[in-house]
């Protein structure tokens, strides 16, 4: 698929949510912790968490306890995990810089947002509303509301729909390969979050995205720059 030519005057802007629009890492270094000791092991570096927040809970649950999906007690060690992420879901968590008052400037602009993540439903709406984004948010699209989460395209063209905005005319920013790949597959404009969680031995540009923005800074200004 070829690259797309920068969009003018969008109509909606989309983003995935962990590593893009909300940094959550704190809380998952949190929960990590809390989960080895419950295990007699000690810390890990946060840079190891790091690297595995991209890969949801069951990478987490791997990197905590060595636990890989299909081992007999990695469902039960990921209900754990789950349990304890939720009684400190949003307690440390913040927008990345510079996103509240992208949101606020979208809205002025009259260009609507969203939120499509991979995120069940039951942790990404409470961690966006503790958030306090102003315009509260148009639409959010988590698995819970899909057939096939991303890479594939669904999600986001139930965003734009939601949204009324055409793909075409939509930005999409994620921090994975699977953002970007389901983004151009939606026809959105992509942008690489190259600020977010990556993981190890990955680089955004080789992602094929339409731009990158190396911080969340540097992210809205280019969107607010299309604005124009």
């Amino acid at each position: 698929m070829p690259m797309r030519s920068v969009v003018r005057h969008p109509e909606a802007v989309i983003f995935d949510l962990d590593g893009t629009l909300i940094d959550t890492a704190a809380e998952f270094v949190l929960v990590v912790q809390q989960l080895r000791r419950a295990h007699g092991l000690p810390p890990l570096p946060e840079s190891t968490v790091h690297k595995s927040i991209s890969g949801g809970s069951a990478a987490m649950v791997a990197a905590a306890l060595g636990s890989e999906p299909g081992h007999p007690d990695h469902e039960d060690l990921r209900s754990e995990f789950l349990r304890l992420y939720e009684q400190v879901l949003g307690s440390a968590a913040r927008p990345y810089p510079g996103l509240h008052s992208l949101i606020k400037q979208l809205a002025d602009a009259g260009i609507a947002w969203g939120v499509v993540t991979n995120k069940f439903r039951r942790f990404a709406e409470p961690l966006i509303e503790r958030m306090d984004f102003r315009p509260v948010i148009g639409s959010l699209v988590t698995p819970c509301d899909v057939a096939q989460p991303k890479p594939h395209p669904e999600s986001i063209l139930l965003a734009c729909k939601q949204l009324e905005a055409e793909p075409r005319r939509s930005i999409y920013v994620g921090d994975h390969q699977r953002d970007i790949d389901a983004g151009r597959a939606a026809g959105c404009f992509t942008i690489a979050a190259a600020y977010g969680y990556i993981e190890k031995g990955d680089n955004p540009s080789r992602w094929q995205a339409d731009a990158i923005a190396h911080s969340s800074n540097e992210l809205a200004n280019m969107i607010m720059r299309m604005t124009e």
